[in-house]
């Protein structure tokens, strides 16, 4: 039987910023990738030493993000997600969680943008060479229109992202694929500044 995915809606400031940390969001992906994972593997993985591995991956425990995996104790436990997605809004009636949603969101948008930039720049070959999307629109929206689109390209990422966490699902010659989809409001382009 198929799962469905959960999504974690986070809301508090205190649970934002707890991710508002590159090596959490690291530690967060390496976990989701290999499914479990213990302080010392992700520390191979991201390039940091184990003991700050383990201090992270507790952090991310005590705000909810990670559990240890039942059944284990000792330094070599491993740790598991305990969503398969998260989400968090940039408006909030409190100016706090306000102020760290938008803290979290640059931290996640200037990680990933450092991600795609640094996979562009190493050398592809094959049918690889031109698989690459660089892409940029222009186009006047009203807010609904862009939560339509917002929709729509995220049913569509969902409908690859059990291939994350279930390499049986993966189809031979796959390869990991880092996407980023951006869209925001510019009213810099207008000359009547009106909200």
């Amino acid at each position: 039987m198929e799962r469905t995915p959960s999504k974690r809606l986070i809301t508090s400031a205190g649970e934002l910023k707890a991710l508002a940390h590159p090596l959490r969001l690291d530690l967060l992906e390496a976990v989701t990738v290999h499914r479990q994972l213990t302080a010392t593997q992700a520390a191979e993985i991201v390039g940091e030493s184990p003991a700050n591995c383990s201090w992270h991956l507790r952090q991310l425990a005590k705000y909810g993000y990670l559990e240890e995996v039942p059944g284990t104790t000792g330094r070599q436990r491993p740790w598991r997600r305990t969503s398969d997605g998260m989400q968090w809004l940039d408006s909030d009636p409190d100016p706090e969680v306000e102020e760290a949603s938008r803290s979290l969101t640059e931290v996640f948008v200037d990680r990933e943008v450092d991600r795609i930039k640094r996979a562009r720049m190493r050398p592809q070959v094959g049918e690889w060479a031109d698989s690459a999307i660089a892409t940029q629109s222009l186009t006047w929206l009203t807010p609904q229109e862009m939560s339509t689109l917002r929709d729509a390209i995220t049913e569509l990422v969902i409908a690859y992202s059990g291939r994350v966490t279930d390499p049986e699902q993966r189809p031979p010659g796959s390869r990991p694929v880092r996407l980023l989809a951006l869209a925001a409001r510019d009213d810099s382009l207008q000359s009547d500044p009106t909200p």
